[in-house]
C-alpha cells in the first residue's frame, strides 16, 4: 500500500487525525524503547561528525568496528590531513565507498580548520556547508550536541511514518516537514531514535510482527484490523478490534 493510502486507511478506521496519534505515538515507543538513543560510539563532537559521516550506506556496527583505532589514530582535524589520502581510505575501508568519504572527511577538515576554528558547529546550516554533510547528517549531528533543528529521515523512520500514516510522501526531506509540523519539539531529538529501534525490534521491513506491538491500535497498516489484541492470558476473539 502507498504511503497515502495509509492516511487514508488510519481516516477509514477511525484511528484519529494525525495530530492527536503523535502524542500517545511518542509516549508509548518512549515506554517501549526505553534504551533508545544514537547507537554509534563516540567522544566528542569531532568523533561524531566523522562516525555519522562513515555510516552512510553501511551499518552502526560496522563503523563501530572501525572507529576505536581510527579514534586512537586521529584525534584532531590536523591529524586527518597530516597523512596520504592513501593511508586515510585504508583506515575506513571496510566502511565502504572508501574513497568517496576519506575524500569528504579531509575536505570537511579543510573548511573547519579554515573557516570554524577547528570546531564543529552545531548549526544545520553551517553542517550543511561542510563537505559530504547533507541535512541527514546534519540533523543527527546537531541533535547529539544539543542543538536538534528538525528530525532525522533514515530508512526505519521512513517506514514506519509512512505505516503509521504519519506522512503521504516518499521524499525524506518532505517527510521531515510533515513530522516536524506534527511531533512536539522537544521530542525531535528523540522521535527518530524511537522509531528506528522500534523498527529494528518490532516493525519489520518485510515482517511486522503486529501482534507486539504497542502502536497496533493507532497503525492504520496493521495486520491485525478487526482482531482483538491478545491480553495476558486471554484468547484472540474474532470479529472484534481492541
Amino acid at each position: 500500500m502507498a504511503p497515502r493510502s495509509y492516511v487514508r486507511e488510519a481516516r477509514r478506521r477511525g484511528l484519529g487525525r494525525r495530530r492527536e496519534r503523535i502524542e500517545p505515538i511518542v509516549e508509548r515507543l518512549a515506554e517501549e524503547h526505553s534504551d533508545a538513543t544514537i547507537a554509534l560510539r563516540f567522544r566528542t563532537p569531532l568523533e561524531l561528525l566523522v562516525s555519522v559521516m562513515l555510516s552512510a550506506q553501511t551499518t552502526d556496527v560496522n563503523v563501530n568496528r572501525v572507529t576505536p583505532a581510527l579514534f586512537a589514530k586521529y584525534r584532531t582535524p590536523e591529524d586527518y590531513l597530516a597523512v596520504p589520502l592513501e593511508e586515510l581510505e585504508r583506515d575506513i575501508y571496510t566502511t565502504g565507498f572508501f574513497r568517496q568519504k576519506a575524500k569528504a572527511i579531509r575536505g570537511t577538515m579543510r573548511v573547519l580548520l579554515e573557516e570554524l576554528d577547528g570546531e564543529v558547529p552545531t548549526r544545520v546550516e553551517e553542517l550543511v556547508r561542510l563537505p559530504g554533510v547533507a541535512r541527514k547528517t546534519a540533523n543527527v549531528v546537531a541533535a547529539e550536541l544539543g542543538d536538534a533543528q528538525g528530525i532525522v529521515v533514515d530508512t526505519h523512520v521512513r517506514r514506519l511514518s509512512q505505516r503509521l500514516g504519519l506522512t503521504r510522501q516518499e521524499d525524506p526531506v518532505k517527510i521531515e516537514r510533515d513530522l516536524v509540523r506534527i511531533v512536539p519539539r522537544e521530542d525531535w531529538h528523540r522521535f527518530p531514535h524511537l522509531l528506528i529501534w522500534h523498527g529494528r525490534r518490532v516493525c519489520d521491513a518485510r515482517n511486522p510482527r503486529c501482534e507486539d506491538c504497542v502502536l497496533e491500535d493507532l497503525c492504520p497498516s496493521s495486520r491485525l484490523a478487526g482482531v482483538v489484541r491478545r491480553e495476558p492470558g486471554a484468547t484472540r476473539a474474532p470479529g472484534a478490534r481492541a
